[in-house]
């Protein structure tokens, strides 16, 4: 990792411009720029876990506050009765690709299984 952080960092940080659409104290979330649905938004915790293996008792808040704020997102949109996927990926053959954890919310189409 370089000094900067990760890209997500610099979003928290306010140095990287992103299309936010939901904030708390625990969790900011965000349009994705590659989006793999109609609604392809990425949930993040606002301290860096780098992977799903990192998670644990002392940042498990955070974890939490994510699926909190998945659910209240979902409802404002009217999301919630149609569904949802919510994907976290862990590692490389997982295909994470940031060192900072985060849920992608994907809706707005029919998904597919397996998704590949």
């Amino acid at each position: 990792m370089n000094e900067k952080g990760t890209i997500f960092d610099q979003i928290l940080a306010g140095k990287v411009p992103a299309d936010v659409v939901y904030e708390d104290d625990f969790v900011l979330a965000f349009k994705d720029i590659n989006p793999q649905a109609p609604i392809h938004v990425l949930f993040i915790p606002k301290v860096r876990i780098k992977t799903h293996n990192d998670i644990d008792e002392a940042n498990m808040e955070y974890v939490s506050k994510i699926h909190l704020a998945i659910n209240k997102y979902a409802r404002e949109i009217g999301e919630h009765k149609n569904g949802y996927r919510i994907v976290m990926n862990c590692n490389e053959n997982g295909q994470q690709t940031v060192n900072h954890i985060h849920m992608h919310f994907l809706a707005g189409r029919q998904m597919e299984w397996p998704p590949g």
